[in-house]
């Protein structure tokens, strides 16, 4: 039973090429715990030395703001499973799915549900099957070596750079269309957020530098059309064996919304999207962050 006496270890930076986002993250989350009343918050940075260190605080629960490899792709999850440790997010095997774009690509064809047509390889092939096209490697986050090619003379310089972050490497057909965004905490589908970054591309320096991208709830979509992208998020919440909150990402062409990836682990950044949905449904960042905690269990045990 959590509660506000509960040691809890918040971990956060890692080794991933997204640590500084995880600095944040954790930071952003154990603060607001500590004003929620929680007193026994401690802050875990992820590295070499982390079993000896778990084990020598042994805390009740963990706070899991990693992001990247190690934090989102499920070995944490498997190590704090085998330590007997509640944690706050999705299982191992959800963690995975989600974390690898290729599993989950595969996933959501065999389910039916849209994603756009894509190819794996793990060279450049000197021709891209369409174009315009995007390449990205499979298991990396916040937009890390993500090209959008529109002339085939750019094509492999995309794959290499693709490369430099993983050795699997996806190819989407690209699709032209909103970007439209949904969070979920629990059940609840949160309010949907159209995202329109000024340079046309919502890469990294989109994502995390204030001003660079407009987030917009009044997306131009019918309610109807509204309706069928959040059920479509929930049905892709489930399938993946999601638990606690997540984020759906899509590109809605005005007839079909194509999934784009799931992110099993949102970023709690002041430019966060998922605290920026909460907040929109009346949810203040804290209590959004309590809510993440309580979700927190021995999933693991039967």
């Amino acid at each position: 039973m959590i509660n506000k006496l509960t040691k809890i270890a918040v971990l956060y930076g890692g080794i991933s090429n997204e640590r500084e986002v995880s600095l944040n993250t954790g930071k952003a989350m154990g603060e607001a715990l500590t004003r929620m009343g929680y007193e026994n918050v401690i802050y875990i940075d992820v590295n070499e030395n982390f079993i000896s260190e778990i084990m020598r605080i042994k805390p009740e629960v963990c706070v899991n703001g990693l992001h990247g490899f190690y934090g989102e792709d499920g070995r944490i999850q498997a190590v704090l499973e085998s330590l007997g440790i509640s944690y706050t997010g999705s299982g191992v095997e959800a963690s995975c799915l989600g974390f690898d774009k290729i599993y989950t690509k595969f996933l959501l064809k065999g389910a039916g549900i849209k994603t756009a047509d894509f190819i794996v390889i793990d060279e450049c092939s000197g021709k891209p099957p369409f174009l315009p096209c995007v390449v990205k490697p499979s298991r990396e986050g916040s937009t890390i070596g993500v090209s959008i090619v529109y002339n085939i003379n750019d094509y492999d310089e995309a794959i290499k750079c693709a490369k430099c972050y993983d050795k699997r490497i996806l190819v989407e057909k690209f699709i032209d269309g909103k970007e439209i965004t949904v969070g979920i905490v629990g059940s609840e589908i949160l309010p949907p957020i159209w995202i329109k970054p000024k340079s046309g591309f919502y890469d990294y320096k989109s994502k995390y530098t204030k001003g660079l991208t407009e987030y917009v709830f009044d997306t131009g979509c019918t309610d109807e059309e509204m309706e069928r992208i959040k059920k479509t998020a929930f049905d892709v919440f489930k399938l993946m064996g999601c638990n606690g909150y997540a984020r759906v990402d899509f590109i809605y062409d005005g007839n079909d919304p194509y999934v784009l990836e799931v992110n099993t682990l949102p970023g709690m950044t002041s430019t966060s999207l998922l605290p920026k949905a909460a907040f929109k449904r009346g949810i203040s960042f804290e209590k959004l962050v309590e809510s993440i905690l309580l979700t927190a269990g021995g999933r693991w045990q039967c």
